[in-house]
């Protein structure tokens, strides 16, 4: 019988097809049509611990804050295992530095006792994003047909030139601004994502397996192929 010949299979299409952004780039998101996407890390609050008026506040200001949108936004919550590894390799070398040797004892059994509470009870770490978009065919100051021309564009984004893409990122700023004070008016601090952020927000959230194990080097350092 002639030899069997194992066929290496073909490489499937990279998973980029599949997304609809087209790149990350000036602190925001490009989608293939155009359109532009900031997103706000937001801090959170114990509704349940507020006094009744409290709660009666932060409501109103909540009401206040979707009456006044003029456009969509929307609210994402990530929920992912604490990773604590930061704060275990901290305790590693307060443990080093210790000559004390109680001390150095006692670091260790509480480095164990953390370690094991978040590993056997599972705490979960939630993350509150608010993504805050910029699409031209909403610009009320444009004319009608320009706008139209732009939507009507699958590939727009490989087109915009730098005028273009300098407009959305002051557009998208102003929208973001006017976004974290309104949060701020319910007690919510909240942080723009710049570059670095949303492409590590994005790598995690395709990659939750491998994310932990192979961190994402900084954007000055990421190749990209031609």
């Amino acid at each position: 019988m002639p030899p069997t010949t194992l066929v290496k299979p073909k490489p499937g299409p990279a998973t980029q097809r599949f997304l609809d952004i087209s790149e990350i780039r000036d602190d925001m998101v490009v989608l293939n049509d155009g359109t532009v996407r900031a997103i706000l890390l937001v801090s959170s609050i114990n509704f349940a611990l507020k006094s009744t008026d409290e709660q009666e506040a932060i409501i109103q200001s909540y009401m206040t804050f979707l009456n006044s949108l003029e456009y969509p936004v929307q609210i994402v919550i990530q929920s992912r295992r604490m990773n604590i590894d930061a704060y275990t390799q901290s305790l590693i070398d307060q443990q080093r530095k210790t000559t004390n040797e109680l001390l150095r004892l006692q670091i260790n059994d509480y480095r164990t006792f953390v370690s094991a509470l978040v590993e056997l009870g599972e705490i979960m770490q939630k993350r509150f994003y608010v993504v805050v978009p910029y699409d031209p065919i909403t610009n009320k100051r444009k004319g009608f047909f320009n706008r139209l021309q732009e939507a009507l564009s699958p590939t727009i984004a490989a087109k915009l030139n730098t005028k273009q893409l300098e407009e959305r990122h002051q557009q998208l700023g102003r929208r973001a601004d006017i976004i974290s004070g309104q949060l701020l008016s319910m007690g919510l601090q909240s942080a723009r994502l710049d570059t670095q952020g949303l492409i590590e927000l994005y790598y995690d959230c395709y990659n939750p397996d491998v994310f932990e194990e192979q961190r994402l080097a900084g954007v000055d350092q990421i190749g990209v192929e031609e």
